[in-house]
């Protein structure tokens, strides 16, 4: 998700030490690994797939066992009223840092990412794109995830966040426009002023409203061209860029929308179309260049080649997801 600055702080303050507690009682063996078996990243999954130990992105989401038993936790990922993505209690162990990298695939494409620090100290700094800070324990920011971006916990301590992916609806967008015009060390009383505390309510029942439907069978025309275009516009970004070659790109990322678009009115979801999906999707990756950074995307220097792949042609066509939208079986 771009944002217009690299961190947003949001108005809300959380009991840091409630949510501690309540985390004391995870064991080791409730941490799970990083997909990518980065060193030192450890999980324990709150909202999943099917409420399971997973660290899937597609399908219904649910709440986990791990999230029923913390009342508090629960109020916290409720208070903010939106429907809720893939949501995670994040460790990162003392010395261990999360590797500068961009967020790309298709999930990212609309969804951001709440930071509300629970176990920290000040020689945990988030990093992204030209800015740098430590987020307090209790405190609740969002990033800017399509930039460059990476944390470092050089203490002697393991930090652990509490990370919730929402699409957000117009009122929490709302909400982020309001708090841009704050800097990222702005301590002022209007500042404050802004600040909701959320403490702990024994007695409060929460709803927590989570994803059931957050990829298609078949991607629908409309997001299928504004997803080209934008990967168009990410082309032209970049003047380093081959002109030549980021005009074969131009016109494969046009024609495939157009031709997907054709399918659809044709086709829709029915399995008569998804040969032709197939057969759209497969030709446009075999005419991209060999070398994935043959093309750069301007604003964050990452090839082209795999951001196309994540937010087209491996998101496009889902057939696994048929029955959840139609009542059909696959």
């Amino acid at each position: 998700m771009k944002l217009a600055q690299p961190f947003v702080r949001l108005p809300y303050q959380f009991d840091a030490l409630q949510l501690q507690s309540e985390i004391a009682k995870f064991a080791d063996d409730h941490w799970m690994e990083h997909p990518s078996k980065l060193a030192g990243n450890l999980a324990i999954p709150l909202i999943s797939l099917n409420g399971q130990r997973n660290n899937d992105f597609d399908g219904p989401m649910a709440v986990t066992p791990e999230l029923l038993s913390c009342d508090y936790m629960q109020q916290v990922m409720g208070s903010f009223g939106e429907v809720l993505a893939r949501s995670r209690l994040m460790r990162l162990d003392a010395g261990a840092q999360v590797s500068e990298h961009v967020d790309f695939n298709y999930h990212w494409y609309s969804r951001v990412r709440i930071h509300i620090p629970i176990i920290t100290n000040p020689q945990v700094i988030f990093h992204c794109g030209d800015q740098a800070i430590h987020m307090r324990a209790g405190e609740c920011w969002i990033f800017d995830s399509w930039r460059r971006h990476k944390v470092v916990n050089a203490s002697d301590q393991d930090r652990v966040h509490l990370v919730i992916d929402t699409s957000g609806s117009s009122r929490f967008w709302q909400t982020v426009r309001e708090m841009e015009s704050f800097g990222i060390e702005d301590n002022t009383a209007a500042l404050q002023g802004k600040i909701t505390q959320h403490p702990y309510q024994p007695t409060h029942q929460t709803n927590i409203k989570t994803e059931r439907y957050n990829i298609a069978p078949v991607m629908a025309p409309g997001e299928f061209e504004a997803i080209a275009n934008e990967l168009i516009n990410d082309i032209e970004s970049n003047s380093d860029n081959d002109p030549q070659l980021g005009e074969k790109y131009k016109n494969l990322l046009i024609s495939l929308a157009k031709d997907w678009r054709e399918n659809w009115h044709l086709h829709g979801y029915e399995e008569a179309g998804w040969i032709k999906y197939r057969e759209l999707l497969g030709r446009a990756a075999s005419q991209l260049d060999p070398n994935p950074r043959a093309l750069i995307n301007g604003s964050n220097q990452v090839g082209l080649n795999p951001i196309i792949m994540q937010r087209l042609i491996h998101a496009a066509l889902n057939v696994e997801q048929i029955s959840a939208y139609t009542n059909k079986n696959s």
